[in-house]
Parts: C-alpha cells; sequence; structure tokens
C-alpha cells in the first residue's frame, strides 16, 4: 500500500488518481488527516497505516510568502519531511520526495545534473534543499524527484493566472529570461507511479521535455485558448517578486535515462493536453 501526501495539492491529486487507476493499494492524506508539522501525529498516522511507500507531495511552496514565514516554510518543508522520512525507517518504507529546480543557484545556460552544486536562492529553495538531506542521512530506500514550473487540474498555476488575466486584458507582461520546463502533474505522476514501485532509489529530474521561458509559456497558451492577447516580454528586475527567482532552471534528464524510465513528453504537448481537460 502507497500513502500520498498533499493530496489537495495539484500533484497529490493527480498522483493518487494513477495510482487507483492502476488499481494500486494506497491511501490519500491531507491536513484533515495528520498535520505533518506535528511530530507525533505525522509518525503514529504512518505507523497505523503501514504503507510500503510514502509519496511525500505535500509541501509549503508559496514561494514569495516564504520570506516573510521563513519558520512555517521550515517547518512544514524541513521538519515535516523529517518527520515522515524518521517514519519510513522505522516501518522500512520507501520514500518519495518532490523536490525541486529551486534548490540550485540558477546560473549559467548548462541544464543541471543530480549532483551539480547546490545554491538555493531564497527561504522556499533553502527548505527543500534541507528537506532532501534530511530524507538522504534518514534512509536508504529513498526517491528524491526535482520537478519544476508544475501546473495540474487541482489549484492555482501560472497557466491558470494566464487565462485569467488573458481575457481581461489586452496586453500583459510576462518575464523572458527565466528558462525552464514546465512540468503537468497528470505526466509527472506516471512516471512517480512506474518509478516507486522500483527499488531504483537515487535522485532523479523530471519535467516535461524542451525549455522555454515564462514568456513562451503564456505565448503558447493564449495561442491554445485562442486568445489574442498581447505578451510583452520583460526581464526578472522589471517583475517586483520578494523572492529572488533563479535566471536558468533547465534541468538534466540524464538521470531518468540511466534508470531506464520514459521521459515525459514535450512541453508544448502537455499544455495542450491540459487545456483540453480544463474548463475555462
Amino acid at each position: 500500500m502507497i500513502l500520498v501526501t498533499g493530496i489537495n495539492g495539484q500533484l497529490g491529486y493527480d498522483v493518487i488518481k494513477e495510482l487507483k487507476n492502476r488499481n494500486i493499494d494506497c491511501i490519500g492524506a491531507g491536513r484533515s488527516e495528520f498535520d505533518i508539522t506535528d511530530e507525533q501525529k505525522t509518525k503514529s498516522f504512518i505507523k497505523n497505516i503501514l504503507p510500503e511507500a510514502v509519496i511525500h507531495c505535500a509541501a509549503y511552496t508559496a514561494v514569495d510568502k516564504a520570506e516573510d514565514e521563513p519558520e512555517l516554510c521550515e517547518k512544514v518543508n524541513v521538519f515535516g519531511t523529517k518527520f515522515i522520512a524518521e517514519a519510513c525507517k522505522e516501518i522500512d518504507a520507501k520514500m518519495m520526495y518532490i523536490s525541486t529546480d529551486y534548490v540550485f543557484p540558477g546560473s549559467g545556460e548548462q541544464a543541471y545534473e543530480i549532483d551539480d552544486k547546490t545554491g538555493p536562492l531564497g527561504v522556499y529553495g533553502k527548505t527543500k534543499l534541507k528537506g532532501e538531506n534530511y530524507v538522504k542521512s534518514i534512509l536508504e530506500k529513498y526517491f528524491i524527484v526535482r520537478v519544476s514550473w508544475v501546473f495540474g487540474k487541482n489549484g492555482n498555476n501560472f497557466i491558470k493566472t494566464m487565462l485569467r488575466i488573458g481575457k481581461e486584458r489586452k496586453e500583459v507582461n510576462v518575464v523572458s529570461d527565466q528558462i525552464g520546463s514546465p512540468t503537468y502533474t497528470k505526466d509527472l505522476a506516471k512516471l512517480l507511479c512506474d518509478m516507486v514501485v522500483t527499488d531504483k532509489y537515487g535522485v532523479y529530474h523530471a519535467t516535461n521535455e524542451e525549455y522555454c521561458s515564462w514568456a513562451d509559456l503564456a505565448k503558447e497558451v493564449f495561442r491554445i485558448a485562442g486568445y489574442s492577447t498581447c505578451v510583452k516580454p520583460i526581464k526578472t528586475e522589471e517583475y517586483p517578486a520578494k523572492a529572488k527567482r533563479p535566471l536558468n532552471s533547465r534541468l538534466s534528464k540524464k538521470s531518468l535515462d540511466d534508470a531506464g524510465f520514459k521521459r515525459l513528453p514535450n512541453w508544448k504537448n502537455a499544455v495542450d493536453n491540459y487545456l483540453k481537460n480544463l474548463e475555462f
């Protein structure tokens, strides 16, 4: 049986759905089931159900807000992850921890390999990296999967924001000097479900294929949606945000190839599929 945390979020929602589609015995948990920042409740919940694996999707992901709430962000991303890892260790369960491109500094133009030097720029990235380090130090049976620019049916994301703004405005300013890959939770969920039933432990990068800027992504969304909204590309420094973003979020998929896992589809294909299934 597999436990999935954060089922009310974008990724957890699709992971539990995919597991059920595969007839894999699973339990989904949100805040109402247990609060991951509460050590006792977290550990007793996991020990009571004795899962073979935990796919840990729950996280504090409000990047800008994290700069104002560093303690809460750390409670969720660092200590919540530590408590789950310790519980997995006690019952000899596998753990899959979903991490982020924000663990890297975002310099240069090369795609980051899994073992490249980390250097998060803000609170969110620092807490996710600390979470990674706890998983590595506590467990041997772990998967750390770094993703970027996540979008899914459940919850808010950049694409939904663009669809909303595109209806109201003729022109929208979008950052064009941050380069990365969008990640469709439906595509990612399939890979995670393929991965978690194996013993191919380690660190992976998993995003949809090919790279783009946020401006490129917005243009593609408007094109598919049939909006005439004009995208005006701007630099990161022209867009006021509390947290510093990595300019280079390119992630190498060599780890997936080496382990024999199938890469995710092209990001344009993913956006197209997503919009077909979204009511807007």
